[in-house]
């Protein structure tokens, strides 16, 4: 007698959601049925490898069957198979790693999201009134039967099954023309053939089905068994078949994408090493990228068996963005994931493919401009973090690849390219650092690049200052910030001019520094000011901009840069300021105060009390009124 028992009560709300809310994606349970099989094929090929109690086949065959009389399509394999155990356990519950996120989707009607959660089986109650279930496992000497009308219950019983693998039958529902729905279609070796050629080409077995063939007139009609699949894998098809239109269509099927990649890489090694790469480069990165949750890592396959989903020693950090698959003939089977995670043929292949994806980036940088600057905009700062990594020991691999905008120009160039630029005098590559470019472009800093026509790189991510601490130079060039204590853009008159003004001034900027104690490490007379009155540069070592970062860190709040305040000796404020402290010190600290407290503002910081910082004002203003 069969046992009858219910769903799980989020699983049937799931599945009465996808019976009744996504038929427009209906075609897409074949793909389901028939990717589930060759799972299963895939498996019990690799335990016959590892388990003596699992027998191999010879003649792994993936066979649909229709019945237009008794309105049913069966989709039968000789793979794995399912334990009782195993048909309650996985086919009780719906996507059951995802089914919260799953659910929500549904409810928001986002008809799209087919694919994205493991559904797989269930998509069948998508054009079947009833499944039904035959299956047997080589672990189990009795076959099973699992029915269900998609509803609150369903049915296991054993039965005799002298095979092992799965036979699941559809019972089509009635068409419904008001509706424009006709299951019927599926019926049609037509509709079977488009479908198994659009989603299903790339399996490696075999999947077959019957046709009536008609040799003579006179002649009754014999059954042909035709096979519907190439069973050539997208990535070892000759290239005049790998078209782009089949490679779109393969990352959106295989990676759940639903758009087209950016830039697709094939590469076939013979010799030595012997493998081939399908890589995808995502147009977009998902939502998740830059966070913890994100894998990376590419399929592995050996000899065209399956052996790994996600293998991370594949693809570095820097290149994570990559989707895709390996193929090689080179790997093992009946090794443990374990050992094959640190096998030495791995780290060769990935070595391997570090290096082509570069040069296939080079080559889009250099011949596909508006593409390499879509991809850098999606994935230039994964770049920088990879160059920060470890302490730089990739910053050869991939300073050539980075970008940025420069003072003179909103298009992105590279380091090589700003070397090609730079004026004959210059010394060294300047960059400035900043939340934006417009904010970038009003520091005061600026001021020190423009009588000597100097290009700027504008830093805007987070990383830039991390990253430019582990490149250090670049063809020989430092890297220089404009809000670094320096006087290298000083011609030598300009320094002289410099030098006599500070010691002329000795007393007042002593009085200047004293007034603002700890705050500040020194006042200075600033060379690289023109028109803007002051401004705050850091001493050796942490940068305003790294302090900035650090600060919102866990466990850094102490970590400061050294600032120092710079006064431009040509504006009239300093003039000002002479005049007060020749007649009336009593005044400079409030001076001294305001003029920190703007340099702080321009610099983006917080003042440390706003409400001082506005009596100070007014207090000034008052008395200049009375004047």
């Amino acid at each position: 007698m069969p046992k009858t028992k219910k769903f799980k009560t989020e699983s049937q709300k799931l599945l009465n959601l996808m019976i009744n809310s996504i038929y427009t994606h209906k075609d897409i349970f074949l793909r389901e049925l028939i990717s589930n099989a060759s799972d299963a094929i895939d498996k019990r090929h690799y335990l016959s490898l590892t388990d003596d109690s699992v027998p191999s086949d010879e003649t792994y065959t993936i066979f649909i069957e229709r019945d237009e009389k008794n309105r049913t399509l069966t989709i039968e394999d000789n793979g794995i198979g399912l334990t009782e155990d195993e048909l309650i356990k996985n086919l009780g519950t719906i996507a059951e790693s995802g089914s919260k996120a799953f659910l929500e989707k549904l409810e928001k009607k986002d008809v799209d999201i087919i694919g994205q959660f493991g559904v797989g089986f269930y998509s069948a109650f998508m054009v079947a009134q009833k499944v039904k279930i035959q299956t047997r496992s080589p672990y189990d000497t009795t076959g099973y039967q699992w029915v269900s009308k998609g509803e609150s219950t369903y049915q296991i019983e054993p039965i005799e099954k002298d095979t092992i693998g799965t036979r699941i039958t559809l019972h089509l529902r009635d068409d419904d023309q008001e509706n424009e729905e006709n299951y019927s279609d599926y019926l049609t070796l037509e509709t079977i053939k488009r479908l198994v050629k659009k989603y299903s080409d790339y399996v490696r077995y075999p999947i077959k089905t019957d046709t009536i063939k008609q040799t003579e007139e006179d002649d009754e009609p014999t059954t042909e068994t035709i096979t519907l699949n190439s069973m050539i894998p997208i990535w070892k098809k000759p290239k005049s078949e790998r078209t782009e239109e089949a490679l779109n269509h393969f990352y959106k099927h295989q990676y759940n994408g639903f758009e087209d990649p950016l830039h697709v890489i094939h590469t076939s090694v013979e010799g030595m090493l012997t493998y081939t790469a399908l890589l995808f480069i995502p147009a977009h990165p998902p939502h998740d990228f830059y966070t913890e949750n994100y894998e990376k890592g590419l399929q592995l396959y050996t000899k065209g068996v399956f052996i790994m989903d996600k293998n991370k020693d594949l693809i570095p950090d820097h290149f994570r963005f990559i989707r895709g698959l390996v193929d090689s003939a080179d790997l093992s089977l009946n090794i443990s994931r374990e050992m094959l995670q640190h096998d030495r043929q791995l780290k060769k292949i990935a070595s391997h493919l570090e290096k082509k994806i570069k040069s296939e980036l080079e080559k889009m940088l250099k011949n596909d401009r508006d593409k390499y600057l879509e991809f850098y905009k999606a994935y230039g700062r994964n770049l920088k973090y990879g160059i920060y990594e470890n302490f730089g020991a990739k910053k050869d691999l991939l300073q050539d690849l980075i970008m940025f905008t420069t003072n003179k120009s909103e298009n992105y160039i590279t380091l090589s390219e700003y070397i090609e630029r730079k004026t004959d005098d210059q010394k060294a590559i300047y960059y400035a650092t900043g939340s934006s470019r417009a904010q970038i472009m009003n520091q005061p800093q600026m001021d020190a690049v423009k009588d000597k026509d100097y290009e700027v790189l504008l830093f805007t991510d987070e990383i830039d200052e991390f990253m430019v601490q582990m490149l250090n130079t670049y063809q020989e060039l430092p890297f220089k910030s404009l809000k670094q204590s320096s006087d290298d853009l000083l011609d030598d008159t300009k320094k002289e001019e410099l030098e006599t003004q500070e010691k002329t001034n000795k007393n007042l900027l002593k009085a200047l520094k004293k007034s603002l104690g700890k705050k500040v490490k020194d006042v200075k007379l600033s060379g690289r000011l023109s028109s803007s009155p002051v401004c705050l540069v850091s001493g050796e070592g942490l940068s305003l901009e790294m302090e900035k970062v650090l600060k919102q860190m866990p466990n850094q709040s102490d970590m400061k840069a050294d600032k120092i305040l710079e006064i431009n000796p040509n504006h009239d404020l300093f003039q000002a300021l002479k005049s007060i402290f020749e007649s009336d010190t009593t005044k400079l600290d409030d001076y001294a105060s305001l003029l920190y407290d703007q340099a702080l503002l321009i610099e983006g910081y917080e003042i440390e009390n706003p409400v001082e910082f506005s009596n100070r004002m007014v207090k000034l203003m008052v008395e200049s009124s009375k004047k």
